[in-house]
């Protein structure tokens, strides 16, 4: 997992061939003011869900985990709490990995907590097990779909 800001992205860039597409297109577009939705940038290779979620609860969150896509959570408005735990240490499957959708579930707890704010985001690979959107309120943010 990476956390950083929009102004320091150029430090990670170099660490996959789509991270400067990505950060130079949220750089140079008013997508706080832009319809929810996708957004398509290189097809199934990368593409920006722009989302207006409602906050949960920690205890009440699951972690969620990726095999084909790395995230990029960015947060647009409003206040996110991202919970994060070693793969190694998950135990409690609540959803086997599905092709479709990429995601598997995990009842697991969070053992270390990042609260993102506007211009922040947090990188997360396919060996991060991450529990978004936990907080208080509805936010808007952008998850960026990286191709691995």
């Amino acid at each position: 997992m990476i956390i950083s800001n929009l102004q320091n992205s150029g430090r990670i860039e170099s660490l996959h061939p789509l991270f400067k597409k990505l950060f130079d297109y949220v750089k140079t577009h008013d997508l706080l003011h832009t319809p929810c939705g996708r957004i398509e940038l290189e097809g199934d290779k990368l593409f920006i869900n722009n989302v207006n979620p409602t906050c949960v609860t920690a205890e009440t969150q699951v972690l969620e985990l990726h095999h084909e896509y790395i995230d990029v959570h960015i947060l647009l408005e409003g206040k996110e709490t991202i919970g994060w735990k070693a793969i190694e240490d998950l135990t409690q499957e609540k959803q086997p990995y599905q092709a479709e959708g990429d995601c598997a579930l995990y009842t697991d707890k969070p053992t270390t907590y990042v609260n993102l704010l506007p211009g922040q985001f947090a990188i997360v690979f396919p060996e991060d097990p991450h529990a978004p959107v936990i907080g208080e309120g509805k936010i808007r943010k952008l998850i960026g779909k990286v191709k691995l």
